[in-house]
């Protein structure tokens, strides 16, 4: 396992702006995402954005952004003028690194790809692009609206546009091969720049598949071939200098996501827009925020109050610890045992941890920090629940 390099010792503070508007459902997805056969009224959204930006400057005032990042949703069909002035209004408010990440979830359909420019004119150095799959059959499967053709051309566009790339690949998709998997994730290489997210498909309920997968209608990878996907993946991606340093994505050294990295670190992050979370250290306390999900409800409560939070709690020392070891865990880098130990105002039981180094489900890496071993990302749920007990 590879390494990257090791967080400040507050993880950082970004910021999130959820655009939940999508132009169609993908039948997998339980993200926070909506579908409207209207057009979106985006100067009034805007306006919304830099009121919530405005109420939570006000609790984070004399922070440095490191990161930004548009998520979604489809964040590529905002047009370019609304992601400038939500940036525009995030610098008034806080000073933001000069060489600051600042991401821009996008999907490759040609339309869309066609506004790269105006969103690098507005600030934006990355893309993410949601390709899925490079093969026409599997995207009809997964409900994607573009081909591989649309894709590869969305990927070449985006790498001539912006200084960084990264794009998402699903795999243990129904009926795929390690052999067909391997020629597909060769191909994603060949295309990436820098970095990759690969994630292995999920039944989450609430979604069509997971009807369709207890109706029996929908077949995915077992286990055991799962398992299987799983250490073909991190072998090929290695082999090819973009190793994993967090459980799902892969990177040339340097080339991490900032972004994701202040979430895994456990940093502070500002979360804006519908459904959106946030992590806020205010005085002595760390909060947890989540905004109201559906979008015209949101709007109307920022317009109305300034914001649309639901949630504002405080965490307890418990869940401060609990939180860093799953976030932490997920890295290669791994986790600092006296950063555990400030948030849950104790010491993790000294022979938990022995009993995972001597079953290699995690491993020593340094003064002070361990990380989960590729046999203990498997179980990492167990794994992080037996450090918490």
């Amino acid at each position: 396992m590879g390494a990257v390099s090791q967080g400040t010792s507050d993880g950082g503070f970004g910021i999130y702006v959820h655009w939940p508007f999508c132009a169609a459902k993908c039948p997998y997805c339980d993200f926070n995402s909506h579908v409207r056969h209207q057009p979106v009224d985006q100067e009034r959204f805007a306006a919304a954005f830099e009121k919530e930006l405005s109420y939570f400057a006000d609790l984070t005032g004399g922070k440095t952004v490191q990161s930004i990042f548009f998520g979604g949703g489809t964040p590529s069909l905002m047009e370019p003028a609304t992601v400038a002035r939500i940036l525009d209004k995030i610098s008034d408010l806080w000073t933001v690194e000069a060489d600051a990440e600042i991401s821009l979830e996008a999907n490759p359909s040609s339309v869309e790809a066609g506004r790269f420019k105006g969103y690098r004119s507005a600030g934006v150095n990355r893309v993410s692009l949601g390709v899925q799959s490079l093969i026409d059959i599997d995207l009809k499967l997964l409900g994607r609206l573009h081909d591989a053709k649309t894709a590869r051309s969305a990927i070449e566009i985006a790498r001539s546009t912006f200084p960084r790339l990264s794009f998402d690949l699903i795999y243990a998709r129904p009926d795929q091969t390690p052999g067909g998997w391997e020629q597909e994730l060769n191909e994603a290489i060949g295309l990436a720049a820098d970095h990759l997210s690969l994630y292995q498909l999920t039944i989450e309920e609430g979604t069509p598949y997971f009807q369709l997968y207890h109706a029996g209608k929908l077949k995915i990878p077992d286990p055991d071939l799962g398992a299987e996907l799983y250490e073909l993946t991190q072998d090929v991606t290695a082999k090819a200098g973009l190793p994993a340093y967090e459980v799902s994505n892969h990177a040339k050294p340097g080339a991490e996501c900032r972004h994701n990295l202040v979430y895994w670190r456990y940093g502070d992050y500002v979360g804006v827009g519908p459904g959106a979370h946030g992590r806020l250290t205010v005085g002595v306390n760390r909060l947890a925020t989540s905004t109201e999900r559906h979008p015209e409800t949101w709007l109307e409560n920022v317009e109305q109050s300034g914001h649309a939070l639901i949630e504002n709690a405080g965490l307890s020392e418990e869940e401060q610890g609990d939180e860093y070891l799953l976030m932490g865990l997920r890295l290669t880098e791994g986790i600092d045992l006296s950063r555990y130990e400030k948030y849950a105002n104790r010491s993790i039981d000294p022979r938990r941890l022995s009993d995972l180094l001597e079953h290699k489900m995690v491993e020593e890496i340094g003064e002070n920090r361990v990380r989960a071993t590729r046999e203990g990302f498997f179980v990492l749920d167990a794994v992080v629940a037996d450090l918490a007990a």
